[in-house]
């Protein structure tokens, strides 16, 4: 990952190398690997995720339809 620093203004380029980690979920996955995370653990949030992601779809579907 690579960010330019223009002008010597090396707070600018931080804060856009943050954003790009924020974006990319480095800080989630630093997080996550914290600690040991059971596999069933893992399992269970994956399958939540997911349900979480399909819901939002569906609801942004149900409000580009108009209902």
């Amino acid at each position: 990952m690579q960010v330019l620093v223009r002008d010597n203004n090396v707070d600018q380029a931080l804060r856009a190398l943050k954003k790009k980690m924020q974006r990319e979920g480095i800080f989630r996955e630093m997080k996550m690997r914290r600690n040991y995370e059971k596999p069933s653990e893992r399992r269970a949030r994956e399958k939540a995720e997911a349900v979480r992601r399909h819901r939002k779809l569906l609801r942004k579907r149900m409000e580009r339809e108009g209902y």
